[in-house]
């Protein structure tokens, strides 16, 4: 993969999503990044999407806009069943004063998010163990595209702290659901629409109260 190349191509899909363009630095880290996913999804199957084209305006453009939706003051971040890593790389490599935790219970996909860590210098953690496990609570937790989502969330909602956000990747049709899931010590915001459309949002709820 030419580095370059890709970095430029992630940046006019930005633009034409709306969003600020990344700095060089930064965009080469995320072709490099989906140069790795490339390369491990054949043995993997990391995600369903297997050319560049595809994950860089699916994938990759709706995780940076979440992570630029994510709220100033957040310093501690759990991507709760992380996968491939999305989004809880991009919030890393966007956001660096936020310390992300990236949470993968199965062996192989904890091995790829350690190398990706590694090879980007991210200084995210790789917690190779089910989330639930964490002994902590975070000032964020963002869930995408998780197995048996509703009981994911109401796992994931006792990880946020008091005052923290519950962040849902989801879709129109699903959000309603998974609030109610979440339980009642949330305040929910408007959703926001993600830019790759096929009515995928990000819904934030905030923990107004807690027994944490």
């Amino acid at each position: 993969m030419d580095t370059d190349c890709a970095a430029a191509r992630l940046n006019a899909l930005l633009e034409k999503a709306g969003i600020e363009q990344l700095i060089p630095e930064t965009a080469a880290k995320f072709a490099i990044y989906i140069s790795l996913i490339l390369r491990w999804n054949a043995r993997l199957n990391l995600t369903s999407l297997r050319t560049e084209d595809a994950i860089f305006s699916r994938h990759l453009t709706e995780s940076i806009a979440c992570a630029m939706a994510i709220p100033l003051g957040v310093r501690t971040l759990l991507d709760f069943g992380s996968g491939a890593g999305l989004p809880g790389i991009p919030i890393a490599l966007c956001r660096p004063e936020i310390a992300v935790t990236l949470a993968e219970s199965q062996g192989k996909k904890a091995a790829f998010l350690r190398e990706v860590v590694r090879t980007l210098a991210l200084t995210a953690k790789v917690h190779a163990d089910r989330a639930e496990a964490l002994p902590t609570a975070f000032d964020c937790v963002v869930l995408r595209a998780v197995d048996k989502m509703p009981k994911a969330v109401a796992s994931a909602a006792k990880l946020v702290a008091h005052g923290g956000w519950l962040a849902l990747m989801t879709t129109n049709a699903e959000v309603d659901g998974l609030r109610s899931a979440s339980g009642t010590e949330f305040r929910w915001s408007e959703p926001v629409r993600s830019p790759v459309g096929d009515n995928r949002i990000l819904a934030l709820g905030r923990r107004v109260s807690s027994s944490v």
